[in-house]
């Protein structure tokens, strides 16, 4: 599988920290290979997200990104409450 990364998605990626930044670098790599990891808890979204899924990067940071055939389109990382509400 392949990745691609919307600008929304770069300009919440600018704002991380080194840490988060390598924690993102590391399930994304667990992800391009198997992308139903446990570790990942891929699951789908609904609401103002219906269509897309996310994963998760540590414990309140997530990705929420969509598929586009076999290309998945990172479109926003942060912390639950910020892309939640």
């Amino acid at each position: 599988m392949k990745s691609l990364t919307h600008r929304t998605f770069d300009k919440d990626y600018k704002k991380l920290t080194p840490k988060v930044k390598e924690q993102f670098k590391v399930r994304r790599n667990i992800f391009l290979v198997e992308s139903f990891h446990p570790i990942l808890n891929n699951h789908e979204l609904h609401g103002k997200y219906a269509g897309c899924r996310s994963i998760n990067i540590t414990g309140d940071y997530r990705v929420i990104f969509y598929m586009k055939g076999e290309i998945a389109v990172f479109i926003h990382i942060g912390i639950h409450p910020e892309l939640y509400s």
